[in-house]
């Protein structure tokens, strides 16, 4: 279940503001960077008919692999998240279960790496929003289509942005989910000037 805005006041918890969000999303993405870049080093290892200059698979994989709990430690803890022992456990199993079988699906590896990262995130970094999911998954749909694309159009290039795409996205879809909410939630009015 979701927190509520009303739950997290209620337990003493005020909304995450926007600076920290980010700087959770920054130092998240710092520690993705290598992660993903080591099993995509593997997996290119793996699939390489060459085996003389490719780096060694089982060490580059296993690296990667070792790396990803501490991604969504960093991103719960850094964002603050309420349960981030459970969010981060959650995390590890929605990464699996969306990135495998879109790994699969898009028969290469950096959009399924992008798709699961990006689920995981939903679950990782605290939403202050009830409803932000929607929103969120959203945005790790698109950031997956996009990763296909340019995995298609531009190569290699994709496979040094990868690791930006998964939390920023999670990161602008709340700030426009919470400008939509700015904007259909009724402004105060102004109180009449008082004459004197």
């Amino acid at each position: 279940m979701r927190p509520t805005k009303r739950r997290l006041e209620a337990a003493g918890m005020a909304p995450l503001p926007p600076q920290r969000k980010w700087r959770a999303i920054t130092l998240a993405t710092l520690l993705l960077a290598p992660t993903v870049w080591s099993l995509l080093a593997g997996l290119v290892a793996v699939a390489s008919d060459d085996h003389t200059d490719a780096p060694a698979a089982g060490a580059a994989i296993a690296f990667g692999l070792s790396l990803i709990p501490f991604v969504f430690i960093v991103l719960a803890f850094a964002s603050e998240h309420p349960r981030a022992p459970g969010a981060v456990l959650r995390a590890m199993g929605l990464c699996l279960l969306i990135g495998l079988p879109v790994s699969a699906l898009a028969a290469d590896a950096v959009t399924g790496v992008v798709a699961g990262i990006g689920a995981g995130g939903i679950v990782a970094l605290r939403a202050d929003q009830a409803d932000g999911w929607r929103m969120r998954a959203a945005a790790v749909a698109v950031a997956t289509a996009y990763t296909f694309v340019l995995a298609r159009g531009a190569g290699a290039v994709v496979l040094l942005a990868a690791p930006i795409f998964p939390f920023t996205c999670l990161g602008l879809a709340d700030h426009l989910s919470e400008w939509r909410l700015a904007r259909t939630q009724p402004r105060p009015e102004a109180a009449p000037p008082v004459d004197r």
